[in-house]
């Protein structure tokens, strides 16, 4: 029987933004999201490895520009450091080798702490590039540990690393004020006790004013180790992220260049997706056809084609824009872009309540809010995290992606495009656009409501521009739209089959009957399915909320995708998949064909008009249709009072200006 191998555990610490994700993956192996901009980590994240028969555990820590932490995220970053119930056997300190001189502070601070620890100086790469040349043996003698230069996305240096982990022992070196903490703190013995003491509520005055002393006398430490360990090149040119910078930052043409990325990238979302899109729909209509031939007619045939097949195919058509849509947010991640973006935005959000480290979470909700809400940790005034976490739902999600793209194609279905432009994308922009306004509005709203004496202020480090790489992204966008599918997938397969029996089974011999009836009546097939569907136990449920809803042009089918929605706002167009798939018995229409020929029951109007879609549009829009955005916001704020209100005012908005929208166009 083999023995087991030795152990150690390791935490990689550093500033944000200073590629510890990157490292963490090249670590490891894993593909944990990066991204060029600061925050990306706002929970700790676990990887392993083997090297040199050792077994090694990787905690990924959340950014921190100090043990003195000012956000919740710092304060996950910096308990993780002094838990003794997880203990880290070695800190790996992460450095920018290009910012070297800004990062060396809380590298000092980790090292006072007295555990084994190696510097690791990452992107050197980007350093040589600057003609930053670094004497890392000169630097290993004033630090007292191992400096290791490693280029993480080029995985160069990695193998040093490891073996440097394995050798590293705590340094020599004190670097903190003793005789102002003695002044301050005669209690204390040690600067890990400081620590302690700040982190649990010690006297928080004298321990602010110990920081402020102890962070002068560390710059003079710090000043001498640059001078003596680094060349710098006299920099008479601007480079290149200056000169980008000059125009991507400008107050009128930064801000009018950002509104044509999103421009551009809703264009492309339809233009790109519609060859595919056709590919996937035609696919699943071959499938449902192929598949109510094989097996003999029957319930499983009915469950199978109706229920299970019609669901999934609502969704999977909607992949090739998800896709996209991740795609282009992992490119402006990775290049730098998307702290630019919060850079020339904070002066807007600051009017509302917010600030530029809003931004971020925000943008991230064009994916999904629940990350989005998580990465509010990051933001240090609590009233700005309260009114973004409150907000961020507002902005139009990749869940609603399937929906706008459903109801926005019917409305120009006859319309023909003009190149790559296309009617659809700028109205697809205009929700998103719309999205944006609600949450800033309601953020305003907030700012008065919510009260605090604590001051806000915004602090972003930019980095360099970088080339992305499409690894890196296309990994982030197959882990997208693989969480997409299967995690939607699940509730949409489950749903689908309980959808499929509501619209299947009807009370008593309800269906007998109509049957009977339709041979007197002389009607056709589809005639009979419309009868048996508003006769099932889901015709039911719909007629019983259908007057509600009325008024919003919703009619009883309609009503039920709003409910089941409320699991995920992607199920509806799943749900309407299931609903209508029993009038077509022959399975040759898509969905957006059986609804584009949907007409009222006895009449030639059509039950989907350009007032019905657009009033379905703003009620998705505005609408709390996710039950895990709701959980998330009780995880972060401790508190059903705050999803309660998202729940309750969010709801209450989507009614009323749907209610607006379809008066005002009817």
């Amino acid at each position: 029987m083999s023995q087991p191998l030795p152990h150690i555990s390791i935490a990689l610490a550093g500033n944000p933004n200073s590629g510890k994700s990157t490292l963490f993956n090249a670590l490891t192996g894993l593909n944990q999201k990066t991204g060029n901009y600061a925050g990306v980590t706002v929970d700790k994240h676990y990887g392993n490895y083997t090297w040199k028969q050792t077994a090694v555990t990787v905690t990924d820590l959340p950014g921190t520009y100090s043990l003195f932490p000012k956000s919740m995220d710092e304060e996950v970053a910096c308990k993780a450091l002094l838990s003794e119930t997880e203990k880290q056997d070695v800190a790996v300190i992460v450095l920018d080798a290009s910012n070297l001189k800004r990062h060396l502070l809380l590298a000092t601070q980790i090292l006072d702490l007295k555990i084994p620890a190696v510097v690791v100086l990452n992107m050197i790469d980007e350093a040589e590039k600057s003609n930053i040349t670094i004497y890392t043996a000169e630097l290993e003698k004033l630090l007292g540990v191992k400096v290791i230069p490693v280029d993480s996305r080029h995985k160069k240096g990695i193998d040093d690393l490891r073996q440097a982990i394995l050798d590293a022992v705590p340094s020599g070196t004190v670097f903190y004020n003793f005789t102002r903490q003695k002044e301050l703190l005669p209690e204390i013995n040690t600067y890990r006790g400081v620590i302690s003491s700040f982190l649990n509520g010690g006297n928080t005055e004298l321990i602010t004013e110990f920081e402020l002393s102890d962070n002068i006398h560390r710059f003079t430490s710090i000043n001498y180790m640059v001078a003596k360990s680094v060349k710098q090149p006299q920099q008479l040119d601007k480079s290149l992220t200056q000169k980008l910078d000059h125009f991507f930052t400008h107050k009128i043409f930064g801000f009018l260049f950002f509104l044509l990325i999103l421009f551009v990238i809703f264009q492309f979302i339809f233009f790109l997706a519609e060859y595919p899109m056709s590919w996937i729909e035609n696919g699943f209509v071959y499938l449902m056809n192929l598949t109510a031939e094989a097996l003999p007619q029957g319930k499983l045939n009915d469950l199978l084609v109706n229920g299970v097949l019609a669901g999934i195919s609502g969704i999977a058509v909607f992949v090739p824009q998800i896709a996209l849509l991740f795609f282009f947010i992992a490119i402006l991640e990775d290049t730098g872009y998307m702290a630019r973006a919060s850079f020339i935005l904070d002066k807007i959000m600051r009017r509302f309540g917010l600030n530029g480290k809003s931004v971020i979470p925000m943008i991230s909700s064009v994916a999904c809010a629940v990350p989005s809400i998580m990465s509010t940790r990051t933001i240090m005034n609590w009233k700005d995290r309260m009114i973004t976490i409150m907000v961020a739902p507002l902005i139009s999600c990749s869940a609603r992606l399937p929906v706008y793209t459903l109801l926005i194609s019917m409305m120009f279905a006859n319309k023909k495009s003009n190149g790559i432009f296309s009617y659809e994308g700028l109205v697809l922009m205009g929700m998103y656009l719309l999205g944006f306004a609600a949450a800033l509005i309601a953020a305003i709203i907030l700012k008065y409501v919510l009260k605090t004496t604590e001051k806000s202020y915004f602090i972003m480090e930019l980095p360099v521009y970088r080339r992305p790489q499409m690894r890196t992204v296309l990994m982030l966008v197959f882990n997208k739209v693989k969480v997409f599918l299967f995690d939607a997938g699940k509730i949409i397969l489950a749903i689908s089959i309980v959808l499929w029996f509501l619209t299947s089974h009807a009370p008593g011999k309800t269906f007998e009957d109509i049957e009977k009836q339709a041979v007197s009546q002389n009607l056709t097939e589809n005639d009979i399915n419309a009868q048996k569907l508003e006769a099932s136990y889901a015709g039911i449920l719909g007629k019983k909320i259908e007057p509600a809803i009325r008024p919003l042009g919703f009619d009883w089918k309609i009503g039920i995708a709003l409910i089941t929605s409320f699991a995920a706002r992607e199920v509806f167009v799943g749900t309407m998949a299931t609903i209508y798939s029993t009038g077509d018995s022959e399975n040759t229409e898509t969905l957006r064909e059986k609804l584009m020929a949907e007409k009222k029951y006895g009449t030639a109007q059509p039950v989907y008009t350009v007032a019905v879609c657009w009033s379905l549009l703003v009620f998705y829009a505005f609408a709390m249709q996710c039950m895990s955005t709701l959980a998330t916001t009780y995880r972060e704020t401790r508190h059903w009072k705050w999803p309660a209100i998202q729940l309750v005012f969010m709801s209450g908005l989507a009614y009323l200006s749907s209610l607006i929208v379809y008066n005002a166009l009817s």
